[in-house]
């Protein structure tokens, strides 16, 4: 896949103006988004996503363009479960509502300019050596066990604050008190930060950290940079709405950890059967490739695995937790937030 140094210039013009218009005119007003609000923009951006997909199909072929949608799918998935640890930093924060919005965006941009950088770091890690794809693939079964193992316990015994963020805590005066969208404030002349300012930082850090699993997550979907960067650009567009507008929903997916647990050991077993298929390594087979057919997963298979699993996941945890009490379904997800309930 040839992508022209134009094009890379162009989507980062296009992504930055995107963020921009939804950060300094959609939020340009401290305020507690609507559903119809939500949904609205979450419409838009999910659209953008498709256009963009069908875009590759067309430009490039239709290889690509099952890479990008099977990406992208697998990146919002994982995205979506993010959500649950968001919505325990705002209540651990206690951030007011109407700044939940501002706080998130700005997350957000941060957590795509890491991810940018992570996603330069692991693409040349791949084109010069084909044994990470060894270290990918065991990560991923590793992480598919974990998140299978915790997938029933209480989520706010899963969040704890990052050294980033005790540095930051630790080092800088900080005030108490709110004040809007600032991020510093003068108190007796002095200069110091503010809940918002650390609240950034939570957020943007610890999307970094989901990072380490959905980046070579994603690399096990397609090796192509462009797909790898565009797909999480996507993911993150309209997340901001996303959770606000299932918040509430988040409390029915009993299931989800299990299918993206099961999503991850599916890709980490992909990249495992990719590497004995370009193997250099000297212990195995002598250094010589695995020439097997079956070794090599194609794509379409791929999305099927992925789009079922997402919609057995969510059918399943809709169909028992509406038969489940409150009590059950607070054991399984954790409790709700009281803002879930407005």
């Amino acid at each position: 896949m040839d992508v022209p140094t134009w094009v890379w210039i162009a989507t980062g013009v296009v992504t930055v103006a995107i963020f921009t218009f939804d950060l300094f005119v959609v939020g340009r007003r401290p305020h507690e988004p609507s559903m119809k609000e939500c949904a609205t923009y979450l419409s838009i951006y999910v659209g953008l996503a498709i256009i963009f997909g069908i875009g590759v199909w067309i430009t490039w072929d239709h290889q690509h363009g099952l890479e990008f949608f099977s990406g992208w799918l697998v990146e919002y998935s994982l995205s979506i479960d993010n959500l649950f640890i968001f919505i325990i930093i705002m209540a651990k924060f206690a951030v007011p509502k109407e700044l939940q919005q501002y706080a998130l965006m700005i997350g957000i941009v941060m957590a795509l300019i890491m991810r940018a950088i992570f996603i330069a770091v692991g693409a040349a890690a791949i084109s010069n050596f084909s044994w990470i794809f060894y270290l990918f693939g065991l990560f991923l079964v590793y992480t598919a066990f974990k998140l299978a193992r915790e997938g029933g316990e209480d989520e706010d015994d899963e969040f704890e604050e990052n050294r980033v963020v005790a540095f930051v805590e630790k080092r800088f005066p900080a005030t108490s008190e709110w004040h809007g969208r600032e991020l510093f404030h003068s108190e007796a002349g002095k200069r110091m930060i503010t809940p918002m300012f650390i609240v950034i930082i939570t957020l943007g850090t610890t999307d970094l950290l989901f990072a380490l699993d959905s980046i070579p997550a994603i690399f096990g979907i397609t090796k192509e940079p462009y797909l790898v960067l565009t797909a999480n650009i996507f993911a993150l567009m309209g997340l901001r709405q996303l959770y606000f507008l299932i918040g509430g929903l988040l409390q029915r997916l009993i299931y989800l950890s299990y299918g993206l647990a099961f999503l991850l050991a599916f890709i980490g077993v992909k990249l495992f059967f990719h590497a004995l298929h370009e193997n250099e390594l000297p212990f195995i087979n002598g250094g010589e490739h695995l020439d097997y057919a079956w070794l090599e997963i194609p794509i379409w298979l791929s999305l099927v695995v992925i789009v079922a699993t997402l919609a057995i996941t969510a059918a399943l945890s809709l169909f028992v937790s509406s038969r489940m009490t409150a009590e059950a379904q607070d054991a399984a997800t954790g409790p709700r937030r009281d803002w879930e309930d407005d």
